[in-house]
């Protein structure tokens, strides 16, 4: 069992398999401080290859999820001879890189919404592998309201909505409710605040009940051919399923279901 309360991070492993990642700074509005991107990319890193995990889940402590980068952090920085640059391009690199992992960890994120996700924060959600938020959530990418266009969160949501929809919401900087957030596909669902723990809990441990290998693979091969021509990616794809065929797990799996048993998996 992982368990630690004393950070703005939480850490809480007291359920098999499930690792909840829990942003526990509410009086920074849970923002993406370089110490707490550093404690993410550090758990999110360690529990790649933790075989005790097979889920990790993101939520967040009181009425905000993510205020995105701490904008006194940033008006500090201008104070420098440079004017900030360095701090800015550190800042910003630093943040990428954490988008980046949690789209290679080899473990399912799943991002647990309830409150609002601005700037960064939004770039979180998009950035993991599922999001379900509560009724009462919202999303933003407003930095264009403060003449700070949203450009890195733009990726990650460029990436999960359509065109017109991230321009919409990059363009304007308005607030969206959870239900245009399903719309759009930001989030996959939305409940009732008190639903949410319980409805998370019930995918992460539907998914931790899988082939931990064979969840790692096509977690890996879905974002890799993603970015690939139509005939490139059923090159890729036909070649990771023959991979994944000859692997013990899959034998396993197709056996037990003409048996009509549960499948017992290699990595369980």
């Amino acid at each position: 069992m992982i368990k630690n309360t004393k950070d703005i991070l939480k850490l809480d492993q007291v359920q098999p398999g499930i690792l909840r990642l829990t942003l526990n700074d509410p009086k920074s509005k849970n923002a993406l401080s370089e110490k707490m991107m550093r404690l993410l990319k550090k758990h999110i890193f360690e529990a790649s290859s933790n075989d005790s995990v097979k889920v990790i889940i993101i939520a967040a402590v009181g009425d905000i999820f993510c205020s995105g980068h701490n904008l006194k952090d940033i008006t500090e920085a201008r104070n420098e001879k440079d004017d900030g640059k360095e701090y800015f391009l550190n800042l910003f690199n630093f943040c990428s890189s954490l988008m980046q992992m949690i789209t290679t960890c080899s473990k399912p994120v799943i991002a647990e919404i309830n409150g609002v996700a601005t700037a960064a924060g939004c770039q979180l959600v998009a950035s993991c592998d599922l999001a379900i938020a509560s009724d009462v959530s919202k999303f933003a990418t407003p930095g264009v309201n403060i003449g700070l266009f949203c450009s890195t969160p733009m990726v990650a949501l460029s990436r999960n909505v359509s065109r017109k929809d991230a321009m919409k919401m990059l363009l304007t900087g308005d607030m969206i409710d959870a239900a245009e957030a399903k719309r759009i596909s930001l989030i996959n669902d939305h409940v009732s605040a008190e639903d949410l723990h319980d409805t998370v809990m019930s995918i992460a441990n539907k998914i931790a009940s899988k082939s931990i290998s064979t969840v790692r693979i096509g977690k890996e091969a879905f974002y890799k051919q993603n970015e690939m021509s139509l005939s490139d990616a059923y090159d890729f794809t036909s070649k990771v399923m023959t991979e994944n065929a000859l692997t013990v797990d899959a034998k396993e799996g197709i056996t037990s279901f003409l048996e009509k048993r549960d499948p017992v998996w290699e990595d369980d």
